[in-house]
């Protein structure tokens, strides 16, 4: 966690040198698709003083609160302040940015109101699936099969299943195909450093982990954070009468 915040972070103070007067036409997003008119209805020089002190602050803020956040408080809730802090500051950036038009008029006040919105639902949603994120995975087992239940969540029935064991950790992890990872919580659907397709269904960092493999070879890793894994697949072994 401590490299995406050093990297994020190093992107937003380096966005701050990036743009400036001499290629704002090109590189600052909203400018560059207005007219004529428009640009010169528009304090470009007071914005991009404005425009750099925010990302400068908003870089340098990152790195030293998601650091005392990682260090201090819980791994996980630094990934989350990561993602979300960002979005709440671009939504005051782009509500005071609003002010350096001369003369405002109605389209500019709808194109406002628009970004902020969009910005607001996106952290909602990002919100919700960290909320999501936190709740743990359960495993219902019965003679027939095994389902996990939540997010990413999976159904196997007993004749579709290959093994279950414990092991002591999941494969290196190249990529993430659909889903999120954080420290220590990690859900979806990932590739490996074999360049294999797996779930990840890991609540929590505790080891070990149960390996589920179906017929077909695919593999499923499995961390309960409420219950211990060990009693886990013993209850699987108990209730399913096989991989013993």
């Amino acid at each position: 966690m401590i490299i995406p915040i050093l990297i994020l972070s190093t992107v937003f103070i380096a966005i701050a040198f990036i743009v400036n007067e001499n290629n704002a036409d090109q590189l600052l997003s909203g400018y560059n698709t207005m007219s004529k008119e428009e640009k010169e209805n528009f304090d470009i020089k007071s914005y991009l003083i404005y425009f750099r002190n925010f990302h400068l602050f908003l870089g340098s803020t990152l790195l030293v609160f998601s650091l005392l956040v990682y260090f201090f408080v819980n791994k996980d809730w630094s990934g989350i302040f990561m993602g979300t802090y960002p979005i709440l500051a671009y939504i005051y950036f782009i509500w005071k940015g609003n002010k350096f038009a001369k003369k405002q008029n109605k389209k500019q006040k709808i194109t406002t109101y628009i970004a902020m919105g969009v910005m607001l639902l996106l952290f909602l949603f990002l919100a919700y699936e960290f909320k999501n994120s936190f709740n743990d995975n359960e495993i219902i087992v019965d003679a027939n099969s095994i389902e996990i239940t939540g997010e990413y969540g999976i159904k196997i029935n007993k004749k579709d299943l290959k093994s279950v064991e414990l092991i002591n950790h999941i494969p290196k992890i190249s990529t993430k195909i659909n889903g999120f990872a954080l420290e220590t919580i990690k859900k979806g659907y990932f590739r490996t450093a074999k360049d294999e397709k797996v779930t990840l269904l890991i609540n929590s960092n505790s080891s070990p982990i149960i390996l589920l493999i179906t017929k077909d070879n695919y593999k499923i890793y499995y961390s309960s954070k409420n219950k211990s894994n060990e009693k886990i697949i013993n209850e699987v072994r108990s209730k399913m009468g096989v991989f013993r």
